[in-house]
């Protein structure tokens, strides 16, 4: 099998992975400040031309849209392309929507003012490759924005607690909370871009009851935990995993037995190419 092959295989998955369950459910429940947050920090304006890499449902291309931006929306998951097109369209909103690989961008070099990502392409599996992507096709001068979620914040311990369940990631492939990570960063993009913008805040989440409503909140709706589960299942393990669960949300409940709140971690960082 050549590695051609092995990678559309490995998107593939990737692609079907994404589309089970219901990610727009996710983003509406509470992840919704996030994409406005992004395209504040990197002080979007009127007429430039934006690509958000990895862009989901739009979270962040549709508040840039609504600054009157230039939008493309690009994702590897057509299904989530079409719901935010819905979204936009309703708001009588104009966006390009392109389905792409965040490690192979179908973009000219140097096309885009401000290249963007939030909570996108830390997912995508190679990460030099995503991150010369977005370097490519950036402007000189042009803003490179990313939030991501940090190793040692909420997502970085729930993708902890579902390794031990999942299948074995592909050769060459690193975690994604990697993003989250200052000198990750560093690593990725060398001296191709300066980032004079880096810190690391919380989203606060009230949106559950019970802290395990959480769990079974991702167990429905999130493709990664849904692929954990199921490979759970195949190996005798659904109890273990449901446990392993349910013990994460009670570790990271901040909030009481009868309103949970939890705190995610993420990495805001905005850059200039070079």
């Amino acid at each position: 099998m050549s590695s051609t092959v092995s990678d559309q295989e490995l998107k593939s998955r990737h692609r079907a992975m994404w589309a089970s369950g219901d990610y727009p459910q996710m983003v509406t429940t509470f992840l919704l400040p996030l994409g406005p947050r992004l395209v504040e920090a990197c002080g979007i304006q009127a007429g430039d031309r934006v690509l958000d890499v990895a862009s989901g449902t739009g979270n962040a291309a549709i508040p840039a849209a609504r600054k009157g931006a230039d939008v493309t929306a690009s994702d590897l998951t057509p299904e989530l392309l079409d719901a935010g097109r819905a979204v936009a369209e309703a708001e009588g909103l104009q966006l390009t929507w392109v389905p792409a690989d965040a490690e192979r961008l179908p973009f000219a070099d140097d096309q885009f003012d401000v290249v963007m990502s939030s909570i996108g392409v830390m997912f995508a599996p190679h990460h030099q490759a995503a991150a010369d992507e977005l370097v490519r096709v950036c402007k000189p001068g042009g803003t490179i924005g990313l939030l991501s979620w940090t190793p040692e914040g909420m997502i970085g311990g729930l993708f902890a607690t579902m390794k031990p369940f999942a299948p074995p990631p592909p050769a060459g492939a690193s975690s994604p909370p990697l993003w989250g990570r200052e000198a990750h960063l560093d690593e990725l993009f060398g001296d191709r871009v300066t980032f004079g913008r880096r810190e690391r805040a919380t989203l606060e989440i009230t949106a559950f009851t019970r802290a395990h409503d959480y769990g079974e909140h991702f167990k429905a709706f999130y493709g990664p935990t849904i692929a954990a589960r199921n490979n759970a299942e195949k190996n005798g393990l659904a109890d273990e995993f449901d446990a392993a669960l349910d013990a994460f949300c009670d570790t990271w409940n901040r909030g009481t037995d009868e309103q949970a709140r939890f705190e995610k971690e993420y990495l805001l960082s905005v850059g200039t190419k070079s």
